[in-house]
């Protein structure tokens, strides 16, 4: 099980929003209209350009967000110094708490265009203000794990080592690095992030820690002292096969593992791989590391590589930043109390009213063949299909927090159900297609 230390208090979310979510309260409240039940959906309208599947990430953290969304003393004196929003609504914020329901796919399912990621059900109140949150949560971890995914798949069985928080901004680094993880990235470089949300971490040394003393071979017998034979030499400061020669001297036959960071990683893990087999370290292994992407890892597929170290790609959804995901209104009270399924109709950015729920097509083998989204109550489970939203809050009270393992474990099974053209690599159309039923 992955368990986290017991992190500090958290401070509030509330502010980590945009401006005109206040001032829809604050006009909702003055209309009459605030406390009409509502029903928001977040969505993307399609995949990213050429990706044939997307990953859904950053539930936990979205779940924990929203707890700790609330406007206490000093985000009232805030509000009210600025004059962002007038007393009524401050009065209003003041006793701000989430009481609605939300559903939503489970942390690292599989998701396509038009999928209804999370259902949030409220009062207009309460939803309206979880928008930017959500979409910033959401649209960034999603977007990592989707990048993730597709560099896993193309390893194969190698493990794949997250490194990109000198990539990034330092808190996007850490949830970079736990939406790695849930795509089955198997370490991270990044302490917060194991800290937080106990993702394994793992390092040993940078190009610096050879630099500062007298040899190369100085340098490693230094690390070999401090963390033992078992440790990863990084061989290409200066020559790498006298590199490697001295790392085998210094470590033995033992040594854990040899660095490649520069070059043609492909002809030069085949060239150390001999070498390192010559010398009697047959047990060792090549971690490859350098601007690394899902197209490098397929590149190196038959090369004799053990490890992937990943860094700015994987961190800035290798060419996809954001999934495109949305938040909208999708149904309403109606002046009798009746629930109204409302919709935006403006070109290109159409949306389908009513709430949805979400159902995974399978064939008789189990693989996958259409995302079913429906209106309405789903039918019953004819065994084929495959319900997809799960409950996340209840009444206001986070009911989906799991393990983040269980998530990493979901996501490897919800990628094995999908075709096998899904994790080809060149860009193509959704795995399966998605259907309104």
């Amino acid at each position: 099980m992955v368990n986290a230390a017991a992190p500090s208090p958290a401070p509030s979310s509330a502010l980590l929003t945009d401006h005109y979510e206040l001032t829809m309260l604050q006009a909702a409240l003055g209309s009459g209209n605030a406390d009409r039940r509502a029903v928001f959906e977040l969505f993307a309208r399609r995949l990213p350009e050429g990706r044939r599947y997307g990953v859904v990430a950053g539930v936990g953290r979205a779940l924990e967000a929203v707890e700790r969304f609330r406007f206490g003393a000093e985000e009232i004196d805030f509000l009210r110094r600025e004059r962002i929003v007038d007393e009524p609504t401050l009065d209003r914020l003041a006793s701000y708490r989430f009481g609605g329901d939300v559903w939503g796919y489970p942390e690292g399912e599989v998701y396509f265009g038009h999928s209804p990621v999370l259902v949030v059900e409220s009062t207009f109140a309460e939803a309206v203000l979880l928008e930017t949150l959500l979409l910033s949560i959401y649209n960034h971890d999603s977007a990592v794990a989707a990048a993730a995914s597709r560099m896993t798949a193309a390893a194969g069985d190698r493990p794949c080592i997250e490194m990109g928080s000198r990539r990034t901004h330092e808190e996007s680094a850490v949830a970079a690095a736990r939406a790695a993880y849930v795509a089955g990235f198997a370490t991270t470089s990044n302490l917060e992030a194991r800290r937080r949300h106990g993702v394994p971490s793992g390092g040993t040394s940078a190009h610096s820690f050879t630099l500062l003393h007298d040899t190369e071979t100085g340098a490693f017998r230094a690390q070999v002292d401090a963390l033992g034979a078992g440790t990863t030499l990084l061989v290409d400061t200066y020559d790498v096969h006298e590199a490697v020669r001295a790392a085998v001297e210094v470590a033995g036959p033992g040594l854990g593992a040899v660095r490649l960071d520069s070059g043609d990683l492909g002809a030069l893990a085949v060239e150390v791989r001999a070498q390192l087999d010559d010398l009697g370290a047959t047990g060792t292994r090549i971690v490859v590391t350098s601007d690394l992407d899902e197209h490098a890892i397929a590149s190196l597929r038959s090369a004799p590589v053990d490890v992937y170290g990943v860094g700015t790609q994987v961190v800035v959804g290798s060419g996809h930043p954001t999934c495109g995901f949305v938040y909208k209104l999708v149904a309403r009270e109606g002046p009798d109390s009746v629930m109204v399924d409302v919709a935006k109709k403006s070109t290109d950015k159409v949306s389908v009213g009513g709430r949805k729920y979400a159902l995974r097509r399978r064939d008789p083998d189990g693989t996958a063949t259409a995302e079913l989204v429906g209106i309405g109550t789903p039918p019953v489970d004819d065994g084929d299909d495959r319900a997809l939203l799960v409950p996340l809050v209840r009444d206001g009270e986070v009911v989906g927090r799991e393990d983040l393992r269980v998530a990493r474990d979901r996501h490897a099974a919800a990628r094995a159900e999908l075709p096998v053209t899904a994790t080809q690599l060149q860009r193509g159309e959704p795995a399966i297609p998605t259907r309104f039923v």
